[in-house]
């Protein structure tokens, strides 16, 4: 049986409209310039279908395919049928290692990120209630008042944050996939 994996894995939570995409822009030519490998997942709570009614892989997942793969001269995309949502474990298992994956969304499941927050959207920050996030990114003047281990960073402060990022990426063992066939 092939060995477990470790993946260096860091979430980038907020509420809606606060920048987290703005900011994973921002932070993934930075890592790149410095050699940093770095994939991404994104989690939606809303459902997205990537194909067409009518086209090939639209009617291959209708009629019954457990997987759906479309191949193009420049990439390739898996498509997985699931019961159940799947594990941020499960997403990360497919995903090919690297030297870091940023992950959007799971702030339930993803044990250290930080949360873009930006008081003009006018929503309540999640670090109060969020043990995993360890930073806290934003374009306020004013830090409120945070918990113990909180650190605060100006939205614009890219290198910093990377550094910290770095610094404090969760290690997540990624144990072999259970057969799902």
């Amino acid at each position: 049986m092939p060995a477990a994996r470790t993946q260096s894995v860091f979430g980038v939570t907020g509420r809606s409209g606060s920048g987290k995409t703005t900011l994973i822009q921002k932070l993934l030519p930075f890592f790149l310039e410095v050699g940093i490998r770095v994939s991404t997942i994104k989690h939606t709570h809303h459902g997205v279908d990537m194909d067409q009614p009518g086209k090939d892989t639209f009617l291959h997942r209708q009629s019954g395919a457990y997987e759906v793969m479309l191949a193009t001269p420049q990439r390739w995309v898996l498509q997985h049928e699931m019961e159940t949502p799947p594990s941020l474990k499960e997403l990360l298992r497919a995903m090919s290692p690297v030297d870091l994956i940023l992950v959007e969304g799971f702030h339930a499941t993803v044990p250290a990120s930080l949360e873009v927050w930006r008081p003009a959207i006018q929503k309540p920050p999640l670090f109060p209630d969020t043990p995993a996030i360890s930073l806290v990114v934003t374009d306020s003047p004013d830090a409120p008042q945070g918990r113990p281990g909180l650190t605060f960073m100006k939205l614009d402060d890219i290198e910093n944050i990377a550094a910290f990022i770095r610094k404090n990426a969760a290690s997540i063992t990624l144990d072999q996939a259970e057969p799902t066939c």
